[in-house]
């Protein structure tokens, strides 16, 4: 005897279908949303507080914590570099997905040629990879940072 097909054809299974995608519509709504407030933040925000860079960058280089905690994976951050100076060169223990917000600003990787960004320019530094940051505009630059991994930066001597 031939197998049937009793899977149900037409405007009931069309309804089938759509009162389907509604339970799964209803369920992404119902989950509870997260209580932290929505925020923004800008380079010049008086709610920023800015705190020094690491002993081995040039005066006046600052980071601004934005989103996160530092000791833990996937903060953000801004980090000022002053007109017309360098970071030399440094690794971080994470990846770094970044964006220039404010000036004209050199980024120089090991075995890479140097490359120039400029605001709403992104850029990828890969984990553990050995670079020097220039500013070299006159004004600051402000450069927003995410980190996967805990902030850091760890001074190299030059090759």
């Amino acid at each position: 005897m031939p197998k049937r097909d009793i899977r149900p054809t037409g405007p009931v299974s069309r309804l089938a279908s759509a009162a389907a995608a509604l339970a799964i519509v209803a369920a992404w709504t119902a989950a509870p949303a997260d209580q932290d407030p929505a925020f923004i933040h800008e380079p010049d925000s008086p709610d920023l507080e800015w705190a020094p860079c690491p002993d081995f960058m040039p005066d006046g280089c600052r980071l601004a914590i934005l989103q996160g905690d530092p000791a833990q994976p996937n903060a953000d951050v801004f980090f000022l570099l002053p007109g017309n100076t360098t970071a030399p060169r440094h690794w971080h223990t994470s990846a770094e997905r970044m964006v220039l917000v404010r000036g004209e600003m050199e980024v120089d990787y090991d075995d890479q040629d140097p490359v120039v960004l400029r605001p709403g320019t992104y850029a990828y530094g890969p984990a553990r990879r050995a670079h020097a940051t220039h500013c070299i505009s006159d004004e600051d630059c402000i450069l927003f940072i995410a980190f996967e991994e805990p902030v850091d930066a760890h001074a190299t001597r030059d090759h």
